[in-house]
């Protein structure tokens, strides 16, 4: 099977050189010719979880040098999936396949739109991942990764992504509820991402201290509102419980928004607490703690220039 990683963020860094180790045919797509050359030339570098190595996959900032590409997974921020969904369709072959593993929701609607529901995939990882540098990444938390089709149906093609991750010695579960997979990844981070972003701490710290805790509590209530107005599913009977668990399993990672926050990016607030705020507005729900989280983490974005250190 030949892979293309669309993005060489953390998760993208991190789900090549595992995917590397069953010997398949694994490239990383980038944007940026000077990285990408960089990468070429020195590889990147895994530690924490996994034994530390330097690790090396196939990198162009080319679509069509990988045209014949079985499957592509979409590893970008979810600001940039439009971007990446022209180059990619340019070299996009009969059969193959897309998947998202993006947090948050629209993702998947922008993918069937340009691709068909058909050739998507959509998933969600809990593996944790920080960037410490644009050729380095730590394996910060172990994790299973969930992927379905929309429909529902298993076909072929995920019955070879499960055998594939299997001899990359990856945990892979397929799902025919994809979109309640990715509604509960969603209340996830939406009760860590933009509180770790804000307090600036770890995963685990956000439970120990009172205050976070409290506010996590309420965005994850008014989320689960939501999603339970639009009649999802969601894997788990208690969120609250749920979310906390997953700080405990992953107490030593900087979650991704606080990533962004630290080097200074664009964060994906928009695609998480406020696409809470948006879809309860539709429902007609109010959503007062969400988006107050998304308020303070769009002020943040807006001083990055002007913090007093």
């Amino acid at each position: 099977m030949k892979v293309v990683i669309v993005g060489p963020g953390a998760i993208g860094l991190l789900l090549a050189g595992l995917l590397a180790r069953a010997k398949e045919d694994v490239w990383l797509l980038d944007h940026d010719p000077q990285r990408c050359a960089r990468l070429a030339k020195g590889g990147f570098r895994i530690e924490g979880l996994t034994a530390a190595k330097v690790a090396s996959a196939q990198i162009t900032v080319d679509p069509k040098e990988v045209a014949d590409a079985d499957l592509w997974f979409i590893c970008v921020k979810s600001y940039d999936t439009k971007n990446v969904i022209k180059p990619i369709a340019s070299a996009f072959a009969p059969k193959a396949f897309v998947c998202t593993l993006q947090n948050g929701l629209g993702n998947v609607e922008l993918l069937v739109e340009n691709f068909g529901p058909s050739r998507v995939l959509a998933g969600a990882t809990n593996m944790g991942a920080t960037l410490l540098s644009e050729s380095s990444v730590r394996h910060a938390g172990e994790g299973e990764t969930v992927i379905g089709r929309l429909d529902g149906a298993v076909g072929v093609e995920l019955k070879d992504l499960r055998d594939l991750f299997q001899r990359s010695k990856l945990t892979l579960k397929l799902s025919r509820d994809i979109r309640s997979v990715i509604w509960s990844k969603l209340i996830i981070n939406v009760g860590i991402n933009a509180l770790a972003a804000l307090t600036r701490s770890k995963n685990g710290r956000l439970i120990e201290a009172d205050g976070s805790a409290k506010v996590m509590r309420e965005a994850v209530a008014e989320a689960v509102k939501v999603a339970r107005r639009k009649r999802i599913k969601l894997l788990y009977d208690d969120a609250l419980a749920k979310t906390e668990s997953v700080c405990e399993a992953t107490s030593d990672n900087v979650a991704s928004m606080l990533q962004d926050v630290l080097a200074k990016k664009r964060t994906e607030i928009d695609f998480l607490n406020g696409a809470i705020v948006r879809q309860g507005e539709s429902l007609g729900i109010k959503t007062p703690v969400n988006e107050l989280l998304t308020h303070l983490v769009k002020a943040v974005e807006a001083g990055y220039a002007y913090q007093v250190h």
